[in-house]
């Protein structure tokens, strides 16, 4: 696992958070990139659903730390699931309670939620934002039924893309981004919660998108075609070395 060092705190952190250009925090589409972003969320959304209905679960209660605009609760919610979010961000969370029925609160109720009372928790991108990792991974244990499922998302530094990028690669988003995960340092941070990785998978989309906005950052210019063609590569390289560039990790009580 990699540090960013030094980490911004509190209200430092929270002012490179409040930009225009922060595409998960608004539903606009005034560019290529934005317009790629949403394109490719119609697709997870799908997926993330899929997902998360192949769980054994009767009661159907979740959970979504970091939810942005709310559109992957909203999903949930048309799909019979009772829904709970927390998203930092004022003017994105009353976007996200416009699609929700008021179910989208600030971070600071994430303490306040009680104990047990969730059976699937999900973290798209979210993990690599969170400052004391290692109180909110205990924090995440102990919101979960004894036998709910932990869903975390989070880009891959040994992708072949970030290889390719470098300083460059989008998704290190220093300094937004506090750590950046390996599927090594991911099973290791979670085993001190006593909880098993069961599963995980590619986000093959993401490499595109990453590459998109890695183009822009190196060059100035978003460059699509040498985007697609280096996150292509990514993808196939990835079918061999399985280092694609994010990773969807699920994960249970190691007893369960």
């Amino acid at each position: 696992m990699l540090e960013t060092y030094p980490q911004p705190e509190g209200e430092k952190l929270s002012e490179y958070y409040k930009s225009e250009d922060y595409i998960s925090h608004t539903d606009t589409k005034r560019n290529l990139l934005e317009f790629a972003y949403h394109k490719v969320r119609e697709i997870s959304l799908k997926r993330k659903l899929k997902l998360i209905n192949s769980f054994q679960s009767e009661t159907k209660v979740l959970l979504d730390i970091g939810c942005g605009t709310g559109d992957f609760l909203q999903t949930a919610l048309n799909n019979n699931w009772k829904v709970t979010g927390i998203e930092p961000n004022e003017s994105a969370r009353q976007i996200a309670n416009s699609k929700t029925n008021n179910s989208v609160f600030s971070t600071e109720e994430l303490l306040k939620l009680k104990p047990q009372s969730f059976d699937v928790i999900t973290l798209w991108h979210v993990l690599e934002h969170l400052p004391n990792l290692e109180m909110h991974t205990a924090l995440l244990k102990s919101l979960l039924k004894p036998n709910g499922t932990l869903v975390i998302a989070v880009p891959n530094y040994k992708s072949y893309d970030a290889e390719y990028y470098k300083n460059f690669w989008a998704a290190y988003d220093v300094p937004r981004h506090l750590w950046h995960f390996s599927k090594n340092s991911i099973s290791k941070l979670f085993s001190k919660e006593h909880m098993a990785l069961v599963k995980l998978l590619p986000m093959k989309f993401d490499a595109y998108y990453v590459c998109l906005l890695s183009e822009k950052y190196k060059s100035g210019v978003m460059n699509p075609i040498k985007a697609f063609w280096i996150g292509w590569q990514s993808n196939r390289k990835a079918n061999r070395s399985k280092e694609y560039s994010s990773h969807i990790y699920v994960l249970k009580n190691a007893n369960s």
